[in-house]
């Protein structure tokens, strides 16, 4: 079956760009077109898709607040910011309201295409050092002060599982998780699946977010 994608954007050149470039897929299909967020969250409910491609910068509704709004729906689709602007006030507001993954309009159109079936999947399109970097900063951000660690959060996982999450937390792919434990590739994975379940975790960004909200994630003073 296709992934069903809804294309959100203010600049119908790139409605359309997008719209040719998915169309050339065999397992992706574009559902929708919105130029700002309300229309965007209108189309979500009408349409059920299974990705949203969505803007930040939009006239009257952006693309945070339509992002927070989709994924609030009942079984929500996965959102995958495509953006112009590289800056982590986008980006922690954009994974905050639910979205999969953060990506930018100048990376090559593979990688969009691959985002967006990585994102269908369930899993974080945010390459292993890119997390370290939304994850350091995160740690450092100069908003309000962070609440004090809650361990709380990770009540009823394991020892390993508290490990694992440590390191998916530092950015770590599975491989390299599995390489650090001294286990498979295939352990590493389950590992990570049953974190997602036990945490109900949207994504791997979320998850390495609630490592470091846990205080498994050494904070920056």
């Amino acid at each position: 079956m296709s992934v069903r994608v809804l294309l959100v954007d203010d600049q119908p050149l790139m409605l359309v760009g997008l719209a040719i470039l998915i169309g050339d897929t065999d397992d992706l299909e574009v559902v929708g077109q919105a130029g700002n967020g309300r229309e965007a969250v209108r189309l979500v409910r009408e349409l059920r898709p299974d990705v949203v491609v969505m803007d930040i910068r939009m006239p009257g509704m952006d693309g945070i607040e339509a992002t927070r709004q989709a994924t609030a729906e009942p079984d929500p689709p996965k959102v995958l910011v495509l953006t112009t602007f590289d800056d982590d006030e986008y980006v922690y507001g954009a994974l905050r309201a639910g979205a999969g993954g953060f990506l930018l309009k100048s990376m090559a159109l593979d990688a969009i295409l691959d985002a967006i079936r990585v994102v269908a999947a369930g899993d974080a399109l945010i390459a292993p050092s890119v997390t370290r970097r939304l994850i350091a900063d995160f740690a450092a951000t100069s908003g309000p002060a962070a609440p004090e660690p809650d361990s709380s959060l990770i009540a009823g996982i394991t020892d390993r599982e508290r490990e694992v999450l440590a390191l998916v937390g530092q950015g770590l792919s599975n491989a390299e998780i599995a390489e650090r434990l001294v286990i498979s590739a295939a352990t590493a994975k389950t590992h990570v699946a049953r974190l997602f379940a036990k945490l109900e975790a949207r994504d791997r960004v979320h998850l390495a977010i609630t490592a470091f909200e846990a205080g498994l994630v050494p904070r920056r003073r």
